[in-house]
């Protein structure tokens, strides 16, 4: 048996809440939580019955107990943070996306890269059971080729200005926040795109309210995506190729069923599974075993975490949407 890992949650939001969940479900060991307010991280610590609460992210990356820090700040301090944790010698998780611009993301693998740490980012959905099926049956040969994909991310949430899904300096809008699920799908199963195309629209705030892309990737493969925080949507996703298609029910992107259905209508498989919790704890395994191996993720590699985010850099460009204090 393998030395059992320390987790420390770094940020007491909403998303640390669900994975601090998942985890202590999952029967992993949470060791500590760190925030800028040590209010905060004692009354997360209390609620979760976490053994150590840090005042400081410098105090948290500091405890020896702690071997992974899951970075849980918003977007515009996710390089900051992992960089901090990276350079007291932890692995590190961070949410997605991954940074607020590729030149974060390459900061963060080329320092993983030179101390000989894992970093992962927090895209729990490619490690879910059903997309791993998904790929098992792309892999056999049962779509033929893949031909297109169409995916989409539609929320109604929160219209107040000041929240920081609105708020263009936290890196609010719809496209770090819920596009980034339907292009990194696209990624994970088409690859990366070789043209991007992009159109958006704006809310008073300056942040992006929808965000729709048409990208496309090897062999003339087509990926189409629409991300919206105005209106709500069944969230959906197929990927079609020359022989079948696999409809992903709502919502696709959480633990989910999906059909198998070939060019006659007939379904060659229907998956169904249940997961407890949310189902972030896959990704906690995942992290896991790549500590204990010393090894980089096969299905979110951290090169392509950079690779991903040029593309929301590209997105951006053509939409003209810049954050603030960018470099």
């Amino acid at each position: 048996m393998g030395k059992t890992n320390g987790w420390g949650i770094l940020a007491t939001g909403w998303i640390a809440e669900l994975f601090t969940q998942d985890l202590i479900a999952a029967g992993l060991k949470v060791a500590a939580v760190g925030s800028r307010s040590e209010a905060k991280a004692t009354a997360f610590a209390e609620q979760f019955d976490i053994a150590k609460a840090h005042g400081s992210y410098e105090a948290l990356v500091a405890d020896p107990d702690v071997d992974i820090i899951y970075v849980a700040t918003p977007h515009p301090h996710h390089a900051e943070a992992a960089l901090l944790a990276l350079e007291a010698g932890k692995h590190v998780l961070v949410e997605k996306p991954f940074t607020l611009n590729a030149h974060e993301a390459r900061l963060i693998v080329d320092m993983a890269r030179e101390k000989n740490l894992v970093v992962l980012e927090a895209m729990w959905t490619r490690f879910l059971p059903h997309m791993k099926r998904i790929h098992e049956i792309i892999g056999s040969g049962t779509l033929g080729e893949l031909r297109s994909l169409s995916a989409e991310h539609r929320q109604f949430l929160p219209t107040d200005p000041a929240h920081r899904l609105n708020a263009l300096e936290l890196g609010g809008g719809a496209l770090l926040d819920l596009g980034i699920y339907p292009i990194s799908f696209a990624f994970d199963i088409l690859g990366a795109p070789t043209s991007v195309q992009a159109m958006a629209r704006f809310q008073a705030t300056g942040a992006d309210a929808l965000v729709a892309t048409v990208m496309e990737h090897r062999g003339g493969a087509i990926s189409t995506t629409v991300s919206t925080l105005d209106s709500a949507g069944p969230n959906v996703a197929v990927v079609y190729g020359t022989k079948a298609r696999i409809e992903i029910a709502t919502v696709w992107y959480q633990p989910t069923s999906f059909k198998v259905i070939d060019q006659n209508g007939a379904v060659l498989e229907q998956f169904d599974e249940t997961v407890s919790g949310r189902g972030m704890q896959f990704q906690a395994f995942e992290m896991e075993a790549l500590v204990q191996s010393g090894q980089w993720s096969e299905r979110m590699p951290p090169d392509q975490s950079v690779e991903i985010m040029q593309t929301l850099d590209t997105i951006r460009q053509q939409i003209g949407l810049v954050y603030p204090g960018e470099r």
